[in-house]
């Protein structure tokens, strides 16, 4: 008899001499004469060690410039150990918060709570306590909350507000209306861009929204830069699917804060992340970090027209591979999806492949008892409560069991499951389940990962599809989307609509010719850009890495291991 199993693979620790922890990378064979497969890249993850920065900082001292009211100032977002030069924020892949200051130093800032963040915002001074800046966290949930007083190790709860999953992005630019402090922008999924004015009071932070704009989900990526024109007024910067970067110079004008869009540079898709770090020259202008798909940081300065002078490389090939995401950046954040790969031998022995966030898998680690997992029906799915770990589901005997936990019975009709994301638009992770007949139902998760609402119908004819995944946003607007594939191997993008009446768009055709593979996974976002990645393993072992780069369209596949054919299964 199957026991359920569960999957906290960053969590495990060891149970008997045949277990070996989520920490430990295996470096025998998987079966008698048969190499284990390699992963191209490996990192540790027993343990987070945050990486120091290295950054110019060639200006005069800028000690105690943390803003001031009139044209001209240029709020420091977040300068933690008050020196005058902005530190950056992340959080890790551990889930926890940490510091990286100008002057090499920093720390854990702030630990996983119930409500773990998805987006970290820094704002800066808002209310004029000299004690520090202020940061917001947004969670999976749409809960954001304002932190006061921050240093680099430490600050202090002092107000939240609900209901912000339906942007799928936070930024804040600066100060767009001249009163010292920085306010904030947020983008609804249909590209609508909305300016929250901030208030000074850390009990109301924001004014009702005002809408400034439209269009804005024809960009990736979009972050504040503060001033970089030297008119005072706060800057934003806008990365298309292209790669080519805009620059909105701000205007000073409540009605239409930002001017119209000017092109300031190409190939910035080599980038998964950027993000302002404040003017570190002393110039008034904003100085950027951005990091390559290798996980290295890159900087540009300021020129004073909106441009940036040709990048330089900060700090050590790849030290930023392990981070998720940083403070500012201009990606879309997330964390309602999976943390890579489920994989069983033919002995029946299941290992976790991690993510890297530099595109390709980390090394394996073997996951329960060796052969325990023999005959087990399995599903690694996107995470259904608010930790930010996927979760391993298990049908047996009739029965549904989420990390070990019952959640019902009845299960036994279904032949797949899909653990996709936020289908309903809510914040939490839901479950999508096909019938034998090949009708397809939605479960509404209950944001614990311990229940479903009552099952809504999709609709039939799935049994189309011989493999349907998901994990995450193929389109680039914030929503968990679908993939399927027909046994001829054609593959199909189903985008979400965030309604659980009607959680998906008619279908489009993607590709072709992914009968190839004999197996597709949806491991989650591989390189940190905020897209939803796809994996394709060859009759011959190979795993193929297929990365998104814009709505329903993925980079030509990059072979990045070999020997995975020892499994039979993987998700």
């Amino acid at each position: 008899m199957l026991f359920p199993h569960s999957a906290r693979v960053r969590r495990v620790a060891a149970c008997t001499a045949l277990v070996l922890s989520a920490g430990t990378v295996l470096t025998g064979i998987a079966s008698a004469g048969t190499p284990a497969p390699r992963p191209a890249a490996e990192k540790p993850v027993s343990g987070f060690v945050p990486p120091t920065l290295e950054r110019p900082a060639a200006g005069a001292s800028r000690a105690g410039a943390t803003g001031t009211a009139g044209v001209g100032a240029s709020p420091l977002l977040s300068d933690f150990d008050r020196d005058g030069f902005g530190d950056l924020i992340y959080r890790a892949w551990d889930g926890n918060l940490y510091t990286a200051t100008a002057a090499g130093r920093g720390g854990l800032f702030l630990g996983k709570t119930s409500q773990p963040v998805k987006d970290v915002i820094p704002i800066g001074n808002q209310d004029g306590d000299v004690s520090g800046p202020e940061v917001l966290t947004l969670s999976a949930h749409g809960v954001l909350s304002l932190y006061r007083n921050a240093s680099p190790t430490s600050a202090s709860y002092a107000w939240q507000g609900r209901g912000w999953q339906i942007y799928n992005k936070l930024v804040a630019p600066g100060d767009v209306n001249d009163d010292g402090r920085a306010d904030l922008l947020a983008r609804e999924h249909n590209g609508d861009l909305y300016l929250y004015y901030a208030t000074g009071d850390r009990n109301a932070p924001f004014s009702a929204r005002v809408k400034v704009g439209h269009g804005w989900n024809g960009y990736d990526q979009v972050a504040g830069i503060g001033d970089n024109n030297g008119d005072g007024w706060a800057d934003l910067i806008a990365r298309d699917p292209a790669g080519t970067l805009w620059f909105y110079a701000g205007r000073g004008d409540k009605s239409g804060p930002f001017a119209a869009r000017v092109r300031i540079g190409g190939g910035w898709n080599a980038y998964n992340q950027f993000f302002p770090v404040g003017d570190d020259t002393g110039d008034g202008n904003g100085e950027l970090i951005a990091r390559d798909q290798q996980g290295t940081f890159w900087y540009y300065t300021g020129r004073g027209d909106g441009t940036f002078t040709a990048r330089q490389q900060l700090g050590k090939t790849g030290a930023w591979s392990g981070i998720t995401q940083f403070g500012g950046a201009g990606n879309i954040p997330v964390t309602l999806e999976k943390d890579g790969v489920m994989a069983r031998d033919k002995a029946g022995t299941l290992f976790w492949y991690g993510g890297t966030n530099t595109g390709r898998l980390d090394a394996r680690a073997q996951y329960g008892d060796t052969g325990g997992w023999a005959g087990a029906d399995f599903t690694y799915l996107s995470t259904l409560d608010p930790d930010g770990s996927s979760d391993l589901a298990q049908l047996l005997q009739n029965k549904l069991y989420v990390e070990g936990r019952v959640i019902g019975s009845g299960w036994g009709v279904y032949n797949a499951l899909v653990g996709p994301g936020d289908l309903t638009g809510d914040g939490k992770g839901d479950l999508l389940a096909r019938e034998k007949s090949g009708v397809l139902y939605l479960y509404p998760g209950n944001g614990a990962g311990t229940g479903f609402a009552a099952r809504v119908r999709v609709g039939s004819g799935w049994g189309a599809y011989d493999r349907i995944v998901g994990a995450g946003d193929y389109t680039g607007d914030g929503r968990s989307d679908l993939v399927a594939r027909t046994p001829g191997g054609v593959l199909y993008l189903y985008a979400g609509t965030g309604s659980a009446k009607t959680p998906f768009k008619a279908r489009q055709q993607i590709g072709t010719g992914w009968h190839t593979y004999s197996k597709v996974i949806a491991p989650g976002d591989l390189n940190a850009d905020g897209k939803g990645d796809l994996l394709g393993v060859a009759s011959k072992g190979d795993l193929y890495a297929y990365l998104n780069t814009s709505p329903g369209k993925f980079t030509p596949r990059a072979r990045i291991g070999n020997g995975y054919g020892i499994y039979n299964a993987m998700s």
